[in-house]
């Protein structure tokens, strides 16, 4: 690890490097960049880009569905893959789910766009 620095999120000296990405291990934060060096930035960025896991750029209101079964955080449920789900609002999240929607007997909850398809 050389000019490693700290963690853009929470500013911890701990961080490593993952398979070309640099890792936080008290807060969970990963990204890219050559050195680690904290990397800011002031600039506007565009708009929100999400492609779901066969790369199909998603919009707000789009259908779609699940592709693998994803355990839901704090219950004993799964929702199931083949799952459809309609009318979805992007998100730009800091833990990875870049996908609001409701799910019919779930209700609210948050989706990474890695696994699900447009339909």
């Amino acid at each position: 690890m050389t000019n490693q620095t700290k963690c853009p999120k929470c500013g911890s000296e701990h961080i490593y490097e993952d398979r070309g990405l640099w890792v936080c291990p008290e807060c969970a934060h990963e990204w890219t960049g050559g050195s680690g060096a904290v990397e800011t930035s002031d600039a506007p960025t565009g708009p929100l880009v999400v492609k779901d896991a066969h790369g199909n750029v998603l919009q707000d209101g789009d259908s779609v569905t699940v592709i693998k079964d994803l355990k839901v955080k704090g219950s004993s449920t799964v929702v199931k893959v083949g799952t459809k789900v309609k009318g979805i609002r992007l998100i730009d999240s800091d833990d990875g789910h870049n996908i609001g929607c409701k799910i019919e007997g779930f209700g609210q909850m948050n989706l990474k766009s890695e696994f699900i398809k447009k339909s």
